[in-house]
């Protein structure tokens, strides 16, 4: 958006700088993994997927004073495992990112058959997972539930690397789901989002709520960002959002869709569910 506001553009520079060295810093783990190493982190990811469950997080309407949906968020008992983060960086590691997203899938449509009718489910789907054969297939444990998914397409890796990723998006929405572009402002996520993607909904990420009510910065960037979406017809969800104050500021700049811990944390739901 032009004129671009020094201290917005410098928040964004400084945000690719640390992605970049992140990355830097998994491809030299990488270079030094021995054959030993690579079947020790294979066993540590088959325990990881044999204790994988699901945690729910509402997602809220102020304006409705109700939940508009939950988040589907993973979580493995796995010891070895430090949280979810490192869960998707093995399974990029060992290429197995399908089977882990899979298995979420899989687990959020078991869920979804002990949660109360017409509940939504916003749930992440990794770039290169739009590529998985049985995402687009009858054979998909979410098709049935397309109508109440929101599929967020996370910011790991570039939206601009897939391949006819306006076809796919299409055929994904003839389905019944909705799109959203996940974590606006951390990672790969960018405008260019809105371009490739034209989302449903757009989650900016909590580097922008926090403490935004202290920011003058953060308050008119997103201030700006949820003028756009109004324009472009597209739902705006501020999250990671912890404190009454950050809330308040979100709903001035023109947010109704607020997710975080002021609200409530993480938790299993529907119990009756097999882990």
């Amino acid at each position: 958006v032009k004129p671009c506001p020094p201290a917005a553009l410098a928040l964004c520079v400084e945000q690719a700088i640390e992605v970049k060295e992140q990355r830097q810093r998994l491809r030299e783990k990488l270079s030094t993994r021995d054959v030993n190493g690579l079947s020790q982190l294979t066993s540590t990811f088959e325990r990881g997927l044999g204790s994988l469950w699901m945690a729910f997080q509402p997602v809220v309407s102020v304006s409705q004073e109700r939940t508009f949906g939950f988040e589907a968020l993973v979580r493995t008992d796995e010891p070895a495992i430090t949280g979810p983060l490192r869960l998707f960086d093995i399974a990029e590691e060992l290429d197995r990112l399908w089977d882990l997203e899979r298995l979420i899938r899989k687990n959020v449509a078991e869920a979804a058959a002990f949660a109360p009718e017409g509940t939504i489910f916003l749930v992440n789907v990794h770039p290169k997972s739009l590529d998985d054969p049985l995402l687009w297939s009858d054979e998909e444990p979410l098709r049935r539930l397309a109508t109440r998914t929101v599929l967020e397409i996370t910011e790991r890796a570039s939206i601009q690397d897939i391949a006819e990723v306006h076809k796919k998006i299409a055929v994904l929405r003839e389905s019944g789901y909705r799109i959203a572009v996940d974590d606006l402002g951390a990672g790969y996520a960018g405008l260019t989002s809105f371009a490739l993607l034209s989302p449903d909904f757009v989650k900016f990420d909590m580097s922008l709520v926090r403490d935004i009510h202290t920011s003058p910065t953060k308050t008119k960037l997103l201030s700006s960002l949820t003028t756009l979406c109004k324009e472009l017809r597209i739902r705006p969800i501020g999250e990671g959002v912890e404190t009454v104050e950050e809330r308040d500021r979100l709903i001035e700049v023109g947010f109704d869709l607020l997710q975080g811990y002021h609200f409530a944390h993480p938790r299993r739901m529907w119990r009756d569910v097999p882990a």
